[in-house]
């Protein structure tokens, strides 16, 4: 499907809570696609208010029926020069197509790392100057993270489902490659995540929060254990930077996506190999699982493969 998942957000929501939908980012569209029947069920054109030239970063679901969608644009107002708008976040109504509640301006000051919003906790985060901003689209709630020892922009972050943790990386001016943990309970600095030989592009919690996972540009996948930050597994099989990978929800895979135009599936058990999909001809760029675990979908940018478990467990 022309399109991709989101890039450089979150990718973690885009399929529907009953893994029968996957939304697709494709330009100033969102395309709904029915799984089941291997086929596009809708195509959302959101329109908002003085805004023209939208572009869609992001879709994830909220319910069956409700979209999260993360997008810039270009303002119109009359009388006034056009000008490029901040990060907007707002509902989407899939059944009415329209939004739903008002939109909200992620960053309007400027000066934040790149938003990142996280299904299973519900609230979308961004940094500056030692704080981590949390805001949920769904209540309107929000809150501060405030990390007093970090002073330079972390450019990637992961929060664990259970919020007791806070992983780090690709901090800015820092030369370290290894993630750093903290713990949020004394919002302090506590441990890193040892062994990267390469810029780290990706970090994901398992579902029951005690593994993590990484992503690579050393070509490796690692996976650690929560609490103690151990290193259990190196998992070596990518030719080039491995750019994005994801536990299964039911704890069993991990699915890998890279340069090398695969994604590889492993057991989380032992770190096996257990499949090698090569379906693309292009680099893929991030993966996720289904809420059954039965579907992958894996994007590139401009480009989105899905992939249905056959047989049982």
């Amino acid at each position: 499907m022309e399109g991709h998942l989101a890039l450089k957000y979150s990718s973690d929501g885009a399929f529907s809570p009953d893994a029968s939908l996957l939304a697709v980012a494709a330009g100033e569209k969102v395309l709904i696609m029915n799984l089941r029947t291997d086929s596009v069920q809708k195509v959302l054109k959101p329109r908002l208010a003085d805004i023209e030239e939208l572009e869609i970063h992001s879709a994830n679901f909220l319910s069956p029926h409700q979209l999260f969608l993360v997008a810039n644009g270009v303002f119109h107002v009359k009388g006034k020069r056009p000008g490029p708008t901040p990060l907007l976040a707002f509902q989407w109504d899939i059944d009415a197509d329209r939004v739903e509640g008002k939109v909200d301006a992620v960053g309007a000051k400027g000066g934040f790392s790149p938003a990142r919003y996280f299904p299973m906790i519900g609230y979308l985060l961004i940094y500056k100057e030692s704080n981590f901003d949390l805001w949920n689209p769904r209540t309107g709630q929000s809150g501060t993270i405030t990390i007093p020892d970090l002073m330079q922009v972390p450019n990637l972050y992961e929060i664990s489902p259970d919020g007791h943790w806070l992983l780090l990386a690709q901090i800015q001016t820092s030369s370290v490659a290894d993630p750093s943990v903290v713990e949020l309970k004394t919002h302090k600095f506590v441990d890193s995540l040892r062994g990267h030989e390469g810029t780290v592009l990706s970090m994901a919690f398992s579902r029951d929060a005690k593994k993590v996972v990484t992503a690579c540009e050393d070509g490796k996948v690692r996976v650690f254990s929560e609490g103690d930050w151990k290193l259990l597994q190196t998992l070596t099989g990518h030719h080039g930077p491995v750019h994005r990978a994801e536990f299964s929800p039911n704890g069993k895979w991990i699915a890998s996506a890279g340069e090398d135009q695969t994604v590889r599936v492993w057991s989380a058990e032992d770190g096996t190999l257990l499949q090698t999909l090569q379906e693309s001809q292009v680099p893929l760029l991030d993966v996720a699982f289904s809420p059954d675990s039965r579907f992958i979908a894996a994007s590139a940018e401009e480009l989105v493969l899905t992939w249905q478990r056959q047989g049982g467990d």
